[in-house]
């Protein structure tokens, strides 16, 4: 897998060997059910052998783990029954704490489909309608972004840019201020192509999205996603921590930063240091006191499982409004910066209004993965078959994309061809 590309999809390093971080295995979890899913189509309840306890995909993580390319949670789950639960690694080195399901990781741009249910609840209820404008809710935008780009441009593809990116090393002390900067930064968004265009780009999309369920519903949006979604799918390890929490909290797990001398450093006990990874080059998710919501908060693996049964059954959105959140809405002409054009026999991907989404085998797959630095994530929606995969790690250097491809080809069969991208 070549570098650069790994890191451009995804800002994650290559996986590289370490030693000296002892290993937890974990046993087969045994979860009870907490939803339905969609309904089973005929002959789809057989378990493939390679998603169970010793079998290709569970050899696979855990010879990432044994060389100490991995450290985290992986879980497979299908219609609501854990098929396999391993956690390697520790969550507090120095703390001597281990990683288990019911850890929290930070999830980098994973958390971002969280805004897109949101405001499709409020859809649902009539709050906002799809083809609202941005200047209907909120004020302070340039005219062309209030007058020209709606909610549905918001959850595609809007044709934004924010002048300015922030200050990577900016250490931030409040909730308060966290706000205050993002409403000050997405008031800077300039109109750079036709929103909905193939050359357009979604920046800054999300966090206006969380500003528009803000001024809709009166509450932060911490708050909102607090109690209507993670409140609502039993997701109770789950949340947009602030500092003092992940300093205090044994069941938020730390994240680990690649060093240039080959060390990693705990990246919320160590502010002055960050990320040597080029796409996020100095940039340290513990100087956020809060994280927005583009980037960052946190789940365990269980919840995620929790999250991706809840779209399925009704619990977070009408069967309608589901299939309007994870449905193709067009098709992905290219890749982040440094990924290059997927191979003959790649299977093609959509853009939906919440996880990308691709077709592997006949079934509709959505998934969405995320870096940080000292962290990484992906979370995948087997939708038509009931199977939902969580990869988490609180290291930044592990085979994600890789990790993604053994996971969709034990539950689906298909094999990404070589030099393929994975889902997410």
């Amino acid at each position: 897998m070549n570098r650069r590309r790994l890191l451009g999809w995804s800002g994650l390093a290559a996986g590289a060997v370490a030693v000296g971080v002892p290993l937890v295995g974990a046993g087969i979890g045994n979860a009870a059910p907490t939803g339905s899913g969609a309904p089973a189509p005929p002959g789809d309840d057989a378990v493939p052998p390679d998603t169970l306890p010793g079998g290709a995909y569970d050899r696979y993580v855990a010879e990432l783990a044994a060389a100490d390319e991995f450290s985290g949670v992986v879980v497979l789950s299908h219609r609501g029954r854990t098929v396999l639960s391993r956690s390697y690694g520790l969550a507090d080195q120095e703390k001597g704490i281990a990683n288990d399901e019911g850890v929290a990781f930070n999830l980098g741009s994973a958390v971002q489909p969280f805004a897109s249910v949101a405001i499709l609840q409020l859809a649902q209820q009539g709050k906002v309608r799809l083809a609202d404008l941005v200047g209907t809710h909120l004020d302070g935008f340039a005219t062309d972004v209030a007058e020209r780009v709606r909610i549905h441009h918001l959850l595609t593809n809007p044709g934004l840019k924010q002048r300015g990116g922030g200050d990577l090393q900016r250490v931030f002390e409040s909730r308060e201020e966290v706000h205050a900067f993002y409403e000050e930064w997405t008031r800077q968004s300039e109109l750079v192509a036709p929103p909905g265009s193939e050359g357009g780009t979604a920046q800054g999309a999300v966090p206006i999205i969380a500003q528009i369920v803000e001024a809709v519903t009166g509450t932060t949006y911490w708050d909102y996603v607090h109690e209507h979604v993670f409140g609502r799918c039993g997701m109770t390890g789950s949340a947009f921590y602030t500092r003092p929490e992940w300093l205090s909290d044994e069941h938020i797990a730390h994240s680990y930063m690649r060093q240039a001398d080959g060390s990693r450093v705990d990246a919320v006990r160590n502010l002055d240091k960050g990320s040597v990874n080029e796409f996020i080059l100095g940039k340290n998710p513990g100087r956020n006191f809060i994280d927005g919501a583009a980037d960052g908060g946190f789940a365990t693996a269980a919840d995620l499982v929790r999250f991706g049964q809840a779209l399925g059954d009704g619990t977070l959105l009408d069967r309608p409004y589901a299939d309007m959140l994870l449905g193709a809405k067009f098709p992905q002409y290219q890749g982040k910066a440094g990924q290059p054009p997927p191979p003959p026999g790649a299977p093609e991907g959509f853009g939906t209004y919440g996880p990308p989404g691709r077709v592997l085998d006949g079934q509709w797959v959505v998934a969405r993965a995320g870096g940080n630095a000292g962290s990484g994530a992906n979370w995948t929606i087997y939708r038509d078959t009931g199977w939902v995969g969580v990869i988490l790690s609180n290291y930044d250097d592990f085979p994600l994309i890789e990790m993604i491809q053994q996971e969709n080809e034990a539950v689906t069969g298909f094999a990404e061809p070589p030099g393929g991208g994975g889902g997410g």
